[in-house]
């Protein structure tokens, strides 16, 4: 069994994908038309995918709302500082870190424009 992809319902998949091509390296493989505006997207290795999408409306939880632990996405970077620069520049908020963790691997949570919670992750040793 390989891991195929795992799927977000958002307000406005196509902006959320938009801004996560323009600001975390990903890029779209596929993607359809209303009413769901699917997308799907890899990550810089092609290894990880995410399906956007809206379908229902009504399910889609307050994620602004949630504590990150609860549900979050993981991103290893080379670069904290200027990663976390960036991406508020872009519209993300800090929400916590950055923070070293006690195996020595620094951790940072945001949340992209639309309150998901988005973790940058940078490892003493690599898990990918």
């Amino acid at each position: 069994m390989i891991f195929e992809h795992f799927a977000i319902n958002v307000q406005d998949p196509v902006a959320v994908a938009n801004w996560y091509v323009e600001h975390l390296q990903m890029k779209v493989v596929r993607q359809g038309e209303a009413p769901t505006h699917m997308h799907f997207l890899a990550d810089s290795t092609g290894r990880v995918v995410i399906e956007l999408y809206i379908n229902p409306p009504e399910l889609i939880p307050d994620y602004a709302a949630q504590d990150p632990q609860v549900l979050h996405m993981a991103f290893a970077v080379e670069d904290m500082q200027g990663t976390i620069k960036g991406l508020e520049q872009a519209g993300a908020q800090l929400f916590s870190g950055p923070g070293k963790t006690p195996a020595g691997d620094i951790l940072t949570m945001l949340r992209d424009p639309w309150g998901f919670s988005i973790q940058l992750v940078q490892r003493v040793v690599s898990m990918v």
